[in-house]
């Protein structure tokens, strides 16, 4: 059997903490920024954690 290949896209977009977690950046931050209040785009520039219900990319990171 072939190895199993990890997605790339998900590669691209998620990175893996220190302690495993995934953490990823928002969405909603490309274009159309006029019309979005200045401290809703500070808040989309932070990285976050991806939710512990999307546990199944892990193992597509991980493939």
């Amino acid at each position: 059997m072939p190895k199993m290949k990890s997605k790339r896209a998900l590669r691209k977009r998620v990175r893996l903490t220190g302690t495993g977690k995934m953490r990823r950046y928002r969405a909603y931050k490309r274009h159309i920024a006029t019309k979005k209040h200045p401290k809703r785009k500070r808040h989309l520039r932070k990285a976050t954690l991806v939710s512990h219900a999307e546990r199944r990319l892990k193992r597509l990171l991980m493939a």
